[in-house]
């Protein structure tokens, strides 16, 4: 059975950082060209915020460039997404995903083989 597990969400202020970690199991990590980091709070349409490919290739949504560094371990199986300089707009439930084949990314992740996390809720204020 493959799991993605999220951890690392909380409540800060406005300004400061969180670390999310999904840690992956079930599947080998490294033969998933395209993990990826989303976002969806109520009412609102999933986001893709950032994500990587096998090689390291990274992509990220307009709004958290410059804030937000994803990485991947894949000899650990774990995806990270480094947030730094945090906004209360950045509140939302963040999921972690998975995508096997070549293409990498954000509206490929609507088709194909996909994995999706629970979620770990981020809550910023002001």
């Amino acid at each position: 059975e493959v799991q993605l597990v999220e951890s690392g969400g909380g409540s800060v202020q406005a300004g400061g950082s969180l670390r999310l970690s999904c840690a992956a199991s079930g599947l080998t990590f490294s033969d998933y060209y395209c993990m990826a980091w989303f976002r969806q709070g109520p009412g609102k349409e999933r986001e893709g915020v950032a994500l990587i490919s096998r090689e390291g290739i990274t992509t990220y949504a307009d709004s958290v460039k410059g804030r937000f560094t994803i990485s991947r371990d894949n000899a650990k199986n774990t995806l990270y997404l480094q947030m730094d300089s945090l906004k209360p707009e950045d509140t939302d439930m963040y999921y972690c995903a998975a995508r096997g084949g070549d293409l990498c990314y954000f509206s490929a992740f609507s088709k194909g083989r996909l994995y999706w996390g629970e979620g770990t809720l981020v809550s910023i204020s002001s």
